[in-house]
C-alpha cells in the first residue's frame, strides 16, 4: 500500500523549508503567517498574472519564492467560506495531497485571510490527506531509486490557531480514515490472498480494540440450519465463515444496533456462470463485508457510546462438480425453503441467513445490511448513489441524512406487495430471482422474509464500493463506502 502522511499540530506561524500550503478565497488576501511565506512579495504578481480567483480546489504554485528557505509555496483555493462544511474541508485536504506530490516536509497555514480554521475542519482537511494519499501497491515489486524515495512518509505540520483541540478532533476523525482505509485494503486484495479465513483474521484484528469476536465454522453453520448460505459455498475449497464483532460502548441495558455484510470473496456466477468479462472485479463481492468490518474497526478505535454488533456472512461462490445447481432448493435458518433459479443471485441467499440468525441472537433495535448485491441497482442509479431500502421510515430518514453529511449519498427505492408476488415459487417458499425488471427491487423484497418485524435497511452498494468515479478523497478502485456514512448514522442517532 502506499505510504499515507505522518500528521501534527502545531502553533500558528510559518513553515521554515520544504513546500508549505497557504489558503485563500476570492481575492487572495493572506495572512501574516502566510505572507511570511513570501518575504520577497512575488505572489500577488503571480496571483495576477494567472488571472488566479481562489476557487474551490483550485491552486497556484511559487517555486523556490526569493528570500525564503522554502522549496515551493503552493497557494490553495478555497472558494466561498460559507459553503465549506467538514466535507468539503475533507476534499480540500485530498486536494492538497495531491499537490505536495514528492515533497518530504509539509506545513499547512490553517487560516484564511487571518480568520483561524476551527479545529473539526482542521481534523477534517488532515483526514482528506490521509484517504487521498492511499493507494493499492503491494504487490508492485518493480521499483526504481526514484519511486523507493517516495515510499518514504511526508511529514505534514498543521500550523494553527488551536493545536491541542485540532489533535484531538484528529484523533476520532482518524480512527474513522482507518476504517475506510481497512475496508479498502480488503476490497482491493485478490481473492487468492483474500478468503473466508483471511478476511476472519482482519476481524479478528479488531479484539485489540476492546472488541469481542466470535467466529462461527461450518459445522456451526450446519447446527444453526443455514442451508442458504452453506448452499452458496459448497462449490469452493475454502470453507464458508460467518463471523461475529461486539462494540459494547453504550448502555448495558441497551439493545444494539446491527450491520450486516455481504462476503463473497470471489464470485463466478457458480454454475448460472458470469461472462468472462470483467469478472475479475469479483473479487470486490466482498464490498459490504469489508465496509462493516472497516466500521466496527471505526467504532471501536474512536470508543464509541453505543452498542453495536458487526455480523459478516463469507463465502466463495465457485463453479465445482460439488457446486449448487439451478433449480436446487434449500431450507434456510428461518426455516423458510428457496428454489435456486439462478446461482448468480448468490449475495441474498447469504444475508437470508445472516440477517436471520443476527436478528434472532441480538435482537437489535435496528438493522442495516450492505451488500454489492446488484447490477440492476447501477442501471437505476449510476455509480455515485447507492440503493436504500427500507421497512422504517424512521430509519431511513436517518440514514438519507447521514449520507448527505458525508457525502456517501443513498436513494430510496420503493418496495411493497406487487414486487413480492414476483418471488412466489410453484416449489418451494419462494425463488431467489424474479424476472428481468426491477431487479434491485426485487433482491431487497427477497431479504425481507426474513427479517420479520425489526427496522430494516438494506443498502446496495454494487455501484460505489467499487471501480466508482475518483474524488478529491478517493483515487482507488476500492472506495470503502459505508465506513464514514454508518459511522455518521450511529454518531448522530444512537450515542449515548
Amino acid at each position: 500500500m502506499a505510504v499515507t502522511p505522518t500528521i501534527t499540530f502545531s502553533r500558528m506561524g510559518a513553515p521554515a523549508k520544504g513546500t508549505a500550503i497557504v489558503l485563500a478565497t476570492d481575492g487572495v488576501v493572506l495572512s501574516d503567517a502566510a505572507k511570511k511565506c513570501d518575504p520577497a512579495g512575488n505572489l500577488p504578481r503571480a496571483v495576477e498574472a494567472a488571472d488566479f480567483r481562489a476557487k474551490f480546489g483550485t491552486s497556484i504554485e511559487l517555486l523556490a519564492p526569493a528570500g525564503s528557505q522554502l522549496q515551493r509555496l503552493i497557494v490553495l483555493g478555497c472558494g466561498v467560506v460559507a459553503d465549506l462544511d467538514a466535507y468539503a474541508w475533507m476534499r480540500l485536504g485530498g486536494a492538497a495531497a495531491a499537490l505536495i506530490r514528492s515533497a518530504r516536509d509539509v506545513g499547512v497555514v490553517l487560516d484564511i485571510s487571518g480568520s483561524p480554521v476551527a479545529p473539526e475542519y482542521a481534523a477534517a482537511f488532515a483526514a482528506g490527506m490521509l484517504l487521498r494519499s492511499y493507494g493499492f501497491d503491494k504487490y508492485k515489486t518493480r521499483i526504481d531509486a526514484d519511486a523507493a524515495v517516495d515510499k518514504k512518509p511526508a511529514r505534514v505540520n498543521f500550523l494553527c490557531a488551536s493545536p491541542t483541540a485540532a489533535r484531538k478532533a484528529f484523533a476520532d476523525v482518524s480512527a474513522v480514515t482507518e476504517g475506510v482505509l481497512l475496508a479498502r485494503d480488503l476490497v482491493n486484495e485478490p481473492a487468492n490472498t483474500m478468503g473466508p479465513v483471511e478476511m476472519v483474521d482482519a476481524a479478528r484484528s479488531i479484539g485489540k480494540l476492546g472488541a469481542k469476536i466470535d467466529v462461527l465454522t461450518e459445522k456451526e453453520m450446519k447446527k444453526l440450519g443455514m442451508g442458504a448460505l452453506l448452499g452458496v459455498a459448497q462449490g469452493s475449497s475454502r470453507p464458508a465463515r460467518v463471523v461475529v464483532v461486539q462494540w459494547n460502548g453504550g448502555r448495558p441495558k441497551d439493545k444494539p444496533v446491527a450491520f450486516v455484510g455481504k462476503g463473497v470473496v470471489f464470485d463466478t456466477g457458480g454454475n448460472s456462470m458470469k461472462s468472462p468479462a470483467g469478472m475479475e472485479d469479483m473479487k470486490g463481492d466482498m464490498g459490504g463485508a469489508a465496509a462493516v468490518i472497516g466500521l466496527m474497526h471505526a467504532l471501536a478505535a474512536r470508543k464509541a457510546k453505543a452498542n453495536v454488533v458487526g455480523v459478516v456472512g463469507i463465502v466463495e461462490n465457485m463453479v465445482d462438480g460439488n457446486a449448487q445447481r439451478p433449480g436446487d432448493i434449500v431450507r434456510s435458518m428461518s426455516g423458510q425453503t428457496i428454489e435456486v433459479m439462478n446461482t448468480d443471485a448468490e449475495g441474498r441467499l447469504v444475508l437470508a441467513d445472516v440477517l436471520w440468525y443476527a436478528d434472532q441472537r441480538f435482537e437489535p433495535r435496528l438493522m442495516v445490511d450492505l451488500a454489492t448485491l446488484t447490477g440492476a441497482v447501477m442501471v437505476a442509479l449510476g455509480q455515485h448513489h447507492a440503493g436504500l431500502f427500507s421497512n422504517n421510515e424512521a430509519l431511513a430518514a436517518e440514514l438519507l441524512a447521514a449520507g448527505e453529511v458525508t457525502q456517501e449519498r443513498l436513494w430510496r427505492l420503493p418496495m411493497g406487495p406487487e414486487f413480492d408476488k414476483l418471488i412466489d415459487s410453484k416449489n418451494a417458499d419462494m425463488k431467489n430471482v424474479g424476472g428481468r425488471f426491477g431487479g434491485a427491487i426485487i433482491a431487497a423484497q427477497f431479504l425481507r422474509r426474513f427479517v420479520k418485524n425489526t427496522p430494516w435497511a438494506h443498502l446496495d452498494i454494487a455501484g460505489v464500493a467499487m471501480s466508482a468515479p475518483g474524488s478529491e478523497i478517493n483515487q482507488s478502485w476500492a472506495s470503502g463506502f459505508g465506513v464514514r456514512l454508518l459511522d455518521r448514522f450511529v454518531r448522530d442517532n444512537y450515542e449515548s
